[in-house]
């Protein structure tokens, strides 16, 4: 039989002990070494396996179990030990008659694994002993960096600029989980988790689209969108098209998502006309109202728009600036 030195390489995002029917063959039938006691080494011990912790050189320590047993398993760190890898993978090919060597997973790291990473190291850094400016955050403190981070991300998209767009978001997803993280401190009552966020999101998305998770008919995109806020009239059991809509976004976006809003419920109200009898600051603010409706019956995006045409003129003011 060929000697054989079998690395299992595990998520350690995984409860311990979540290891594939072959992962527990191989440690069941022969002698396991690691680096250092885990969680999962306690699990594969529960299970009967022999595990040795090799306080020594990894390398010589598997090489003298192989040549006593014929099969040794490394039982690889959170970080898979690739060093040791190379180390070994080096020696036997100086000496390919020692052993071959086999890389197995043993479980891999689920979609969204990194998430957990990110959950992890908030709670290390809001926690006592952890950033002092963290924890000195409420949740209205940080309401500034909320807004500032989602419009640089709206700049990346902007740009069609994807690698900043990912490092932007993940600014983004940075305020999401420490804001969660906060909220682990509330009073009794009225405290809530990262859990209770993605589980909200989970159900949320699970009711609003029947048509991918409960067997109903799709149709057109048009009856899928009526569907939807269908639903959401439904949860929120709200007295006006107009509740929900957030007051605090830039005044052209509230003005036409305001717009939006009541053509969708079919609702035709006049908007203000710039009259002469109003004064100076009225009449300029509903010429800009009625330039936003016209807008949205073009399909154009007044926000976008004016983002547009001020950027273009900076340009013309930093050529200006130049000379």
């Amino acid at each position: 039989m060929t000697a054989r030195i079998v690395l299992l390489v595990t998520s350690p995002r995984l409860p311990a002990g979540l290891l594939t029917s072959a992962a527990w063959d191989v440690v069941r039938q022969h002698p396991v070494l690691t680096g250092a006691e885990s969680e999962l080494t306690t699990a594969v011990r529960q299970a009967g396996a022999e595990v040795t912790v090799v306080a020594g050189p990894a390398t010589q320590a598997l090489l003298d179990m192989v040549a006593a047993h014929g099969t040794a398993v490394w039982l690889a760190g959170p970080a898979g030990d690739e060093s040791l890898a190379r180390e070994l993978g080096l020696r036997l090919a100086r000496e390919p008659g020692l052993a071959e060597m086999e890389l197995m997973y043993g479980s891999w790291d689920p979609p969204g694994a990194r998430l957990l990473d990110a959950v992890a190291v908030l709670d290390r850094l809001a926690s006592p002993g952890g950033d002092p400016w963290k924890r000195a955050q409420t949740h209205r403190s940080l309401a500034g960096y909320l807004l500032e981070e989602s419009y640089e991300a709206y700049d990346a998209i902007s740009a069609d600029d994807t690698d900043a767009l990912r490092e932007e978001l993940g600014d983004v997803l940075l305020q999401v989980v420490l804001h969660a993280r906060l909220a682990e401190e509330l009073p009794e009552g009225e405290r809530w988790n990262i859990d209770d966020v993605a589980g909200g999101l989970v159900d949320k998305m699970i009711r609003r689209n029947p048509h991918v998770f409960a067997g109903a008919e799709a149709g057109t995109l048009e009856e899928i969108t009526a569907n939807w806020e269908r639903i959401k009239r439904v949860e929120k059991a709200r007295d006006s098209v107009l509740d929900g809509v957030a007051l605090s976004q830039p005044a052209l976006s509230l003005a036409a998502q305001i717009l939006a809003r009541a053509a969708r419920a079919n609702l035709t109200v006049e908007t203000p006309s710039p009259d002469t009898g109003l004064d100076e600051e009225e009449r300029l603010g509903a010429t800009l109202l009625t330039l936003v409706s016209e807008a949205r019956r073009a399909n154009l995006d007044p926000e976008a728009a004016l983002r547009r045409a001020t950027l273009t003129h900076a340009e013309s003011i930093r050529a200006a600036e130049r000379g």
